[in-house]
């Protein structure tokens, strides 16, 4: 049977060809063991389990692996990685075509496939289409503290403060492994349904900075320019580009020109999944700003944008005088 997470893009039917792509490594081989152990009997496994890499195998090893059909088992199993190195081989892409096309009786083909980028290869777009396919995007910064809460509940049984995941996700970055690697040892310091607080992230000696860029962002909606001034500085010392941050603020404030327009249910329907919660903070925000003020803000992000692409300026000056700016405009109204 087919694991839950995976049933909304892959279904609930066992065998055949599962074609999992992207750039979320961390992500598309957790996929990879679920489906291998789905379909694995444990005690046939040295019989019924090939392990294969396109950059080490010729279509004549595929062709001959894939013809075997499982032995003392309902399913073989063969996993396929670095399926892109076999698209420059026209018979190795025929083959795995004809077989997504139709699987063989007990047979569950897994293929990993990382597509290069800007590549428009025919061969990928069939793969998707003729096979169970799931792509695996990269998590996002913004999204990062909400992955880390999800997952400290849901494969650890563990409560993740919402402070203490943007502390890690600040502190970690986007590395998914390495943020498992954190929730792994949290997880073995609390009790069961325990919760994990930013005292404690800070006290396993995790490399915490003195400003995350999502507390910037709230500092920024709430007109707290002073402590906003200082923490741009050290987001930008610790490494933030101007053009992300103006990213995460036009997308900040794009949402709270929702809420002033439509409401929070507006902007709770536009959320991505499980982010629902956050439109209460944002409706909280959004109070604070006129339609026109924020108009003038997102109009004013996008200049910020193209001078920090086209001009001279230092990332902290023309953001500095964004932030300032919102404060002129305010006294002037």
């Amino acid at each position: 049977m087919i694991p839950a997470p995976l049933k909304a893009s892959l279904g609930s039917e066992p065998g055949g060809v599962f074609y999992l792509y992207g750039d979320d490594e961390f992500r598309k081989e957790e996929a990879v063991r679920s489906l291998v152990d789905a379909h694995l009997d444990p005690g046939t496994a040295d019989f019924n389990h090939d392990r294969l890499r396109g950059s080490e195998t010729s279509h004549e090893q595929i062709a001959s692996i894939l013809g075997t059909p499982p032995m003392m088992a309902e399913w073989r199993v063969v996993v396929l990685r670095e399926t892109e190195a076999l698209a420059g081989s026209p018979r190795a892409r025929d083959q795995l075509l004809a077989v997504a096309a139709s699987p063989p009786e007990g047979l569950a083909l897994i293929l990993s496939c990382s597509v290069p980028a800007g590549s428009s290869a025919r061969f990928y777009r069939d793969l998707a289409k003729l096979g169970r396919s799931m792509e695996f995007r990269p998590v996002e910064g913004s999204d990062l503290p909400v992955w880390l809460m999800e997952r400290a509940r849901s494969a650890h049984g563990m409560e993740l403060a919402e402070d203490a995941a943007r502390a890690l996700a600040q502190g970690i970055g986007a590395d998914l492994g390495l943020l498992e690697s954190e929730l792994r040892k949290f997880a073995g310091m609390v009790d069961p349904g325990g919760k994990v607080t930013l005292a404690e992230v800070e006290a396993a000696g995790t490399m915490i900075p003195r400003q995350d860029r999502w507390g910037w962002f709230d500092l920024v909606a709430e007109r707290k320019t002073t402590p906003a001034l200082r923490g741009l500085r050290v987001l930008l010392d610790h490494g933030e580009s101007g053009v992300g941050l103006v990213i995460g603020l036009a997308t900040h404030f794009l949402r709270l020109g929702l809420v002033r327009s439509g409401g929070t249910a507006a902007l709770e329907r536009s959320l991505p999944p499980r982010q629902g919660w956050l439109a209460r903070k944002y409706g909280t925000q959004a109070h604070g700003w006129s339609v026109e003020e924020l108009r003038q803000a997102i109009e004013g992000l996008l200049l910020v944008d193209r001078l920090l692409k086209s001009s001279g300026f230092s990332d902290s000056h023309l953001l500095e005088a964004w932030l300032v700016e919102r404060d002129v405009n305010r006294e002037a109204a």
